[in-house]
């Protein structure tokens, strides 16, 4: 009697089944797992907030200090390790020789400028209260002791890591010391976050940054010499027109110049308000004033530093600002531009160049 035994089954499919099977299964956690790393990766970016922002200055600080000690390496035929000291020690003699000349009367009329801006505002409030729809409008106007209370908070909770004044003494410290070290030896750090790369990509990576070193250090040089020109040309005018305290106000205009678009709007208010203590027709003179130096910077300062220098779209600059304030307060306005120029680096480099294909230019090459 002959047993017929039957055959087993055929393994090929039940392997490719299982095979199939382990696929989904590593693209699922593969999933998730990118999906969980980019969730920690936004939560560490947002409690680090505050810290990432001082790093970054330090960053800003780093490349300036670096942009500069090429220039006089360059001019001078100096070593770099002697460059560096030499434009360090140089700053520090120029604001220890400006602090020491004038910072009695800024300070003088930094306090007077505290007590005059709320002073200046009730005044401008009781002229307004005279018409129908000022009067209406007057519930938007914060009080005098609201205003007090902002002008002397917003300077000390500026943002960044510490808070108050000590705290702000504190963050330009880290800021000079860390942007000083980091300008000493800046290839350490850059070949360190290279060395995270895959060993393919690193020549790739190596580029990106060196492509938003130099555009940073594009804008850099454009925003200093515009800061500089929009302070002078401020501080001037209104010692021109006879508006008090007009040092501190060209200061103020120069530093907040540093925010494109609503920096100047933001120094204009102090200006404006002073004026309107003295009268209304002065503070009309002063708004004209503010109106035709940002028409010089805006149609004939801006298009010449921008040739040299970096573009960006002021929609997407005023954006950026908007979005980084609201995150991350004062600071985040004040970074926000300069971040915009690293994220429109990464975006052409990484995304544009690499994944779409098209030859389009970064910034610093526009």
């Amino acid at each position: 009697m002959n047993d017929k035994h039957e055959a087993p089954p055929p393994l090929a499919p039940q392997l490719e089944a299982s095979g199939k099977h382990a696929e989904l299964l590593h693209r699922l956690v593969l999933m998730y797992g990118v999906a969980l790393l980019f969730i920690l990766v936004l939560a560490a970016v947002w409690f680090s907030a505050d810290a990432l922002l001082l790093i970054f200055a330090c960053i800003l600080f780093a490349i300036l200090l670096f942009e500069l000690s090429e220039v006089v390496r360059e001019r001078l035929h100096l070593k770099r390790k002697y460059a560096l000291p030499l434009v360090v020690l140089t700053i520090m003699a120029i604001i220890g020789v400006s602090g020491y000349l004038m910072a009695p009367q800024i300070s003088e009329q930094a306090d007077k400028l505290t007590e005059a801006i709320p002073t200046a505002l009730t005044q401008l409030r009781k002229t307004l209260s005279e018409y129908d729809l000022a009067r209406r409008l007057l519930g938007s106007i914060p009080s005098d002791d609201q205003l007090r209370k902002t002008i002397t908070s917003l300077i000390p909770n500026a943002g960044l890591f510490f808070s108050g004044m000590l705290g702000t003494i504190g963050n330009v410290l880290i800021i000079i010391f860390v942007g000083i070290y980091f300008a000493a030896r800046p290839w350490v750090y850059v070949e360190g976050l290279v060395t995270l790369v895959p060993p393919r990509k690193r020549a790739r990576a190596r580029g990106v940054l060196n492509e938003i070193g130099r555009t940073l250090a594009k804008w850099l040089v454009g925003k200093s010499i515009s800061m500089v020109l929009v302070g002078s040309l401020t501080a001037i005018g209104l010692s021109v027109l006879g508006v008090p305290l007009a040092l501190i106000l060209g200061i103020i205009a120069g530093l907040m110049d540093f925010i494109p678009y609503l920096g100047p709007l933001m120094a204009g208010v102090p200006a404006v308000l002073m004026a309107f203590s003295i009268s209304p027709t002065l503070a009309l003179y002063t708004m004209g004033l503010f109106g035709a130096i940002q028409l010089i910077e805006g149609y004939l300062l801006q298009p010449i530093i921008e040739q040299k220098t970096v573009s960006l779209p002021p929609a997407l600059t005023i954006v950026m600002q908007v979005l980084f304030g609201a995150l991350f307060g004062l600071a985040g306005v004040a970074l926000a531009t300069p971040l915009t120029a690293v994220l429109a680096v990464l975006v052409t480099m990484l995304y544009v160049q690499d994944v779409l294909g098209d030859d389009v230019k970064p910034p610093s090459e526009h």
